[in-house]
């Protein structure tokens, strides 16, 4: 991918969401919610300080995350739909 994010945003592809619920009912696309899990695909260098020092993310290209609902900026790139976030919008790594 020719995209890299800078300081401290990340690039997001959204994780597809279950097709059926866990007592096997089938959701259909009109009431499915988007997905708050998502994979970062890129991430910036980091942020810079007053001072002038970046300190790096704790995220890295590969890593799965959970999202705030309304969190990023949706954008498509190389023909794909993609999320631009701050760091900050991301609430943890999931293991």
């Amino acid at each position: 991918m020719n995209f890299r994010p800078l300081h401290d945003r990340v690039l997001v592809r959204r994780v597809e969401a279950e097709e059926k619920t866990a007592g096997g009912i089938i959701i259909p696309d009109t009431a499915k919610e988007k997905p708050q899990e998502g994979e970062v695909v890129a991430a910036g260098t980091g942020a810079r300080a007053e001072n002038g020092t970046i300190t790096p993310l704790d995220v890295k290209a590969g890593d799965k995350i959970l999202f705030g609902k309304w969190s990023g900026t949706e954008v498509k790139v190389n023909g794909e739909d993609l999320l631009i976030m701050k760091e900050s919008d991301i609430l943890g790594i999931v293991g």
